[in-house]
């Protein structure tokens, strides 16, 4: 099948292309995202494969449609950036690559906690200038700490079973409670109690309606003064100004993004040459107890090759007439094993 790759890296082509070899896809790469004013660049194209930032919205499905695509393959887990319901309407079906980095992400999640406890960052640039003095980069033992976990899909309980091997004790919060969680001996407890009790919080929940900006002014006022705040997740959970806010005031002592609100304008380019035009990212960059790191969380040899297989299979599936177990809809669909967002 004949598949436009959108948002392709030099990375991308190599695990695609190795995992197309026993597949015979007809894969045409093109760097810019897909969007309303590119997506004319799939004409005649019968599938699209965008990326996380790829703006699929209504506009952008309806001259696909004209255009001849009848399948989105999206090669990440998240899917807030397609409009399912017009896909749906026009006749487009959408898949997408769940889970395919769990461990990858808790332990980037890990490493930052790390990172800012012992402050490991800016060590590392003292020793290279030759300043050797300790001053400043006192930690504290994670053993004994409280960690609060929201989400515990398959990237929280990974998480939670890496921070109960330093010695941690686990609070969790889920819609939908893990038996993983309490086997390890964690314990779920509404939000306020998380945030009341937890000497670090770690998001890893999806984005909807109901978990914009979970974390705000007032769920950040309910925590530990000096709480750590970690998000490998989606950036929109944090309301940035109010972190901000936070931070000024001492509330929030340690923040580790991978994912920022406004990241798509930023993340997966070079903008070293170039003034940073968004004031509250670069505000936030100001901050010594600040570890930003560029939506690399996911970004394993396991993880590409995950992503290129599965993204590959769901064509194939859509190609020759199966059920592709990772196609999403809005509505349910007997008979059909699927994620459902209505």
């Amino acid at each position: 099948m004949k598949v436009a790759v959108f948002s392709t890296k030099a990375y991308d082509r190599q695990f695609l292309e190795a995992a197309n070899s026993s597949k015979q896809h007809e894969l045409v790469f093109f760097e810019p995202r897909l969007d309303r004013d590119t997506a004319i660049l799939a004409s005649g194209f019968p599938a699209v494969c965008p990326f996380v930032h790829d703006q699929v919205d209504a506009s952008t499905l309806k001259i696909l449609a004209k255009n001849g695509t009848r399948l989105v393959s999206l090669r990440c887990a998240g899917f807030n950036n397609v409009d399912l319901n017009a896909a749906a309407e026009l006749g487009i079906r959408v898949s997408r690559v769940p889970a395919y980095s769990p461990y990858g992400v808790a332990e980037h999640a890990v490493g930052l906690i790390l990172s800012l406890n012992r402050k490991i960052h800016h060590a590392y640039n003292r020793v290279r200038e030759g300043n050797f003095s300790l001053n400043r980069l006192l930690g504290f033992n994670l053993h004994g700490r409280t960690v609060g976990i929201v989400g515990t899909g398959k990237i929280g309980l990974i998480l939670g079973q890496i921070m109960k091997g330093f010695g941690c004790n686990l609070l969790a919060y889920d819609v939908y409670q893990n038996p993983g969680i309490e086997a390890m001996g964690g314990k779920y407890v509404e939000l306020p109690e998380l945030f009341a009790k937890s000497d670090i919080i770690s998001l890893h929940c999806p984005l909807t309606p109901e978990t914009h900006h979970l974390i705000n002014e007032n769920a950040i006022a309910q925590m530990k003064p000096g709480v750590m705040l970690i998000n490998t997740s989606r950036g929109s959970l944090i309301d940035t100004q109010a972190v901000i806010e936070g931070l000024k005031s001492g509330q929030i002592g340690y923040l580790g993004v991978d994912v920022y609100e406004q990241e798509s304008e930023l993340f997966f380019e070079d903008l070293s040459g170039e003034i940073i035009k968004d004031d509250t990212f670069q505000r936030l960059t100001t901050f010594p107890n600040v570890l930003i790191t560029g939506h690399q969380a996911f970004f394993t040899e396991e993880a590409l090759h995950n992503i290129a297989e599965t993204t590959l299979s769901n064509i194939t599936d859509f190609e020759q007439g199966r059920d592709c177990p990772y196609e999403i809809c809005p509505q349910p669909q007997p008979g059909h094993n699927k994620v459902l967002v209505s």
